[in-house]
């Protein structure tokens, strides 16, 4: 899914809390990707804040996610967004003719400790790695 030239596409994460999967999903993506890609991420029912233990995990991989706050999914994010990835939130994604949708089941970090969230943060890294290549953005 090569995007048209000069345009670089864009992708939304979302997750139920926007406090730890699609905060990672959308960290790995800017730092891989650089500003060749659009990146957002929002959550169905955002949370508070953004999971210490994601915030971890991340940290120890050199991204800084600690300043990121949950943001509230809305109907112009999708509108705006080339690529939907959804992680848990089932239908409360809006569907748009002409965006691609894909749904990645991930374990929901929220309450786990360090440790069960790293396999989960190395998962979602290999995932948009495979997003990068499919988006044709070369890293």
């Amino acid at each position: 899914m090569s995007q048209s030239p000069g345009r670089k596409p864009s992708v939304l994460f979302v997750c139920v809390h926007n406090a730890g999967r699609s905060q990672m999903a959308a960290a790995w993506l800017g730092h891989l990707a650089g500003d060749r890609v659009e990146v957002r991420s929002a959550g169905s029912a955002p949370g508070a804040a953004v999971n210490p233990a994601a915030v971890a995990a991340m940290a120890e991989v050199g991204i800084d996610i600690s300043a990121e706050v949950p943001k509230v999914l809305t109907v112009g994010a999708v509108r705006e967004s080339d690529v939907c990835i959804t992680m848990g939130c089932g239908d409360t994604c809006p569907v748009f003719p002409g965006k691609r949708y894909l749904d990645w089941t991930l374990e929901d970090p929220a309450g786990q400790g360090l440790e069960a969230v790293r396999p989960i943060r190395d998962e979602i890294e290999h995932r948009v790695r495979g997003l990068l290549a499919e988006l044709d953005v070369t890293i």
